[in-house]
């Protein structure tokens, strides 16, 4: 995951002025290895600077994200954005759906797709949802307890 530094000096490198409140954004994803919704940054932020527009918080999501210092990824609740791994190189991901934990994938499964001749594919991302063995774990031990007298079936 980039670190705060990391971001900052990525936004500067692109001739981004960095102001407060990116300085702000850039700690607050730099220092959370979780996904953030739109609305959590848009929380967090307003408590530091009242006349902040949710409209100025998506956008600056959007230009971190395109500059390459967040991923967005969709889950079935939204859209939620959280710091590039600092690994350089392309790999994607496995998501745990209860805790939000990343594991890289280091194969790239675009090689085995069929692409036609007449597409030129510029950008790709390949993301696989499921539960880490601690979240499956747990899940399975409040299954049993939601369902008593379940156990020796």
């Amino acid at each position: 995951m980039l670190s705060t530094e990391q971001i900052l000096d990525a936004m500067s490198g692109q001739g981004l002025r960095i102001t407060d409140q990116r300085k702000t954004l850039a700690k607050l994803f730099g220092e959370n290895s979780g996904y953030l919704s739109a609305k959590d940054v848009y929380d967090h932020m307003g408590r530091k600077y009242s006349g902040l527009s949710f409209d100025t918080v998506y956008r600056n999501l959007r230009v971190m994200e395109e500059l390459g210092v967040l991923e967005q990824v969709v889950f079935e609740d939204g859209v939620k954005f959280k710091a590039s791994c600092s690994e350089d190189h392309h790999h994607h991901h496995m998501i745990c759906l209860q805790c939000m934990k990343t594991y890289p994938i280091h194969f790239c499964p675009m090689n085995l797709t069929d692409t036609p001749d007449e597409f030129r594919v510029v950008k790709h991302k390949f993301e696989v949802f499921g539960y880490c063995k601690e979240c499956e774990q747990s899940r399975e031990e409040e299954g049993a307890l939601a369902a008593p007298g379940k156990e020796g079936r």
